[in-house]
């Protein structure tokens, strides 16, 4: 038994801790013989926290090309797949028991947006301990996902600390305005919608100054034809949505100092192989 799960992208840019995106790369667990280019995981791994928890049973492994790290949700899409994995295991569907993988992977892992992406694939909302989906027409169901990876890593806890306790209401009502924009872009598929509902002021005027390059990154993508970009998780990973017929032109754009992936939103989510 094998589950494949999505990386994703949080965030996105004003939508703090709400908005994820899910993307084509993929973490896949497994029971059975560990196949090639797996490895076992052991009783202290977040996958197998996660299995456990749910009432997994037995050796498990995990194959995965989600960097860890790197703000494309690699704790999260592990921490699904294995709760999926368990439920698939007790001969359960995974539709079935979507709430309960929702709530067990948000407690592990500290907020819901990048696991409720992971877990549904597409674009959603995570409000009040559920997922809500996007719908995603054929414009923006096409974009690419532009990253520019940077060489360094970052670590979520100690860029949650580097946020202030409380903001200004202006940037409140600020972020309000970007998120309603962002969601609207996609309610009407019109990218055109998504120029500047990313700009945000909760999060990324501190997390941006500690990632060389990142800012630099997303004036240079915009610059260069992507209709937004924003700061991937809490970095250090660089998103940009552009249409097919821009992202060479993105691509050549981006600085030194990391390198760059294209990949596509994934639409279906944690699903069992």
């Amino acid at each position: 038994q094998v589950v494949r799960t999505p990386a994703s992208s949080a965030n996105l840019g004003a939508g703090f801790d709400v908005l994820g995106m899910a993307l084509d790369v993929y973490a896949d667990v497994g029971t059975g013989p560990v196949p090639d280019g797996a490895q076992p995981l052991d009783e202290h791994h977040p996958g197998r926290v996660a299995f456990d928890h749910l009432g997994g049973r037995g050796p498990m492994w995990l194959r995965c090309n989600i960097p860890m790290a790197r703000g494309l949700g690699f704790s999260g899409a592990v921490r699904v797949g294995a709760a999926a994995l368990a439920v698939v295991q007790s001969g359960r569907a995974i539709g079935n028991e979507i709430d309960a993988i929702l709530e067990l992977a948000t407690e592990l892992e500290g907020h819901g947006d990048n696991v409720a992406a992971s877990l549904h694939g597409g674009v959603v909302a995570y409000v009040d301990g559920r997922a809500i989906p996007f719908a995603i027409g054929p414009v923006l169901g096409s974009a690419a996902f532009v990253a520019w990876v940077p060489d360094a890593t970052t670590s979520t806890d100690r860029s949650r600390r580097s946020l202030p306790a409380r903001v200004e209401r202006t940037a409140a009502v600020h972020n309000v305005g970007r998120v309603a924009q962002f969601a609207l872009a996609f309610a009407h598929d019109d990218p055109e919608l998504l120029r500047g509902a990313t700009d945000d002021r909760l999060h990324q005027e501190e997390r941006l100054p500690l990632v060389p390059g990142a800012a630099a990154a997303i004036a240079a993508g915009v610059e260069a034809g992507a209709w937004c970009g924003w700061l991937s998780g809490s970095g250090p990973t660089v998103g940009l949505l552009a249409a097919a017929a821009v992202v060479d032109e993105v691509v050549g754009s981006l600085p030194a100092g990391g390198h760059a992936k294209v990949l596509a939103i994934d639409a279906e989510g944690a699903r069992l192989l």
